[in-house]
């Protein structure tokens, strides 16, 4: 028989069992980068000696992607060969818009082989970029490239750096310019949050204002301002938790880490990838 006061503590466990999911609703479960790359730039002077060799230390510290800077006279075939026996991938390159332009054919060949998606074109002659009307038709050269790209089932994109944000005569600024004019269905951004938050702005601000255009980031950190000088990833002071919770905002799909001047290239890349691992937001 159950007395009264078994009834009681029944019941209350009762209550207990249901109020725990709502209890676990409001601390929802943490996140973590699934999967994340390394811009082989970073590594440039190891690739000038082996392709090869740099590509298994990639893999070996931990990233299960890489962004090309050049493929250092490697048959596309080949270094997809090496690719796969690494199990790592190369969705992103880099590559000049004039290449891009003039060279069209042979980079959505080695794109298709190399199993790139993105076309990223990290910089610019800002030296003739001078006026806002410039910028309008450096995004209308963008435009044209991105239905290009999505004829072949790629994507074209832009890499800031901080020339971007100094306002021009007139107050417009040059990234601003290119967000604006660029169509969203055509072109993507990848955001460099060193470069973005050296120039003085903030990447969340950019995220909130155009969601869904910022598919790549690059991951680099920086010291204390006002030097800000650049460190491994972890290192510096970045917000990477606040910045990494808005990643559906921002549309991010694949996340490079990349140090521009490393004392020790293979260290920065590991010590990078050793912060990342643990990361969650």
């Amino acid at each position: 028989m159950t007395n009264r006061r078994q009834v009681l503590e029944l019941m209350s466990a009762a209550a207990a069992a249901t109020a725990l999911p709502r209890a676990l609703r409001a601390f929802p479960a943490r996140e973590k980068i699934p999967r994340f790359g390394v811009q082989l730039y970073t590594v440039r002077a190891e690739m000038a000696k082996s392709v090869e060799s740099t590509l298994e230390a990639v893999a070996k510290a931990g990233y299960a992607e890489v962004e090309f800077a050049g493929y250092f006279d490697r048959q596309p075939a080949a270094l997809r060969a090496q690719l796969d026996a690494l199990r790592l991938t190369a969705p992103s390159t880099h590559v000049g818009i004039e290449v891009l332009e003039g060279d069209w054919a042979a980079q959505v060949a080695v794109a298709k082989v190399l199993g790139h998606k993105y076309l990223i074109v990290p910089s610019v002659n800002r030296s003739k970029l001078t006026a806002a009307a410039d910028w309008k038709a450096l995004a209308g050269r963008f435009n044209v490239l991105g239905k290009k790209a999505a004829a072949e089932g790629l994507r074209v994109g832009y890499h800031n750096n901080n020339f971007e944000f100094p306002p021009l005569e007139g107050g417009a600024r040059p990234f601003d310019i290119l967000l604006g004019e660029t169509d969203p269905a055509l072109v993507d951004f990848e955001m460099d949050l060193y470069w973005i938050s050296f120039a003085g702005f903030e990447p969340l601000a950019y995220f909130a204002k155009h969601p869904g255009r910022f598919k790549c980031v690059h991951v680099k950190d920086g010291g204390p301002r006002p030097q800000f000088e650049m460190r491994d990833v972890g290192a510096g002071t970045m917000d990477w938790k606040a910045i990494f919770a808005r990643h559906k905002q921002a549309g991010i799909e694949h996340y490079f880490v990349e140090h521009d001047q490393p004392k020790d290239a293979m260290a920065s890349i590991q010590a990078s990838a050793q912060y990342l691992k643990q990361l969650e937001f």
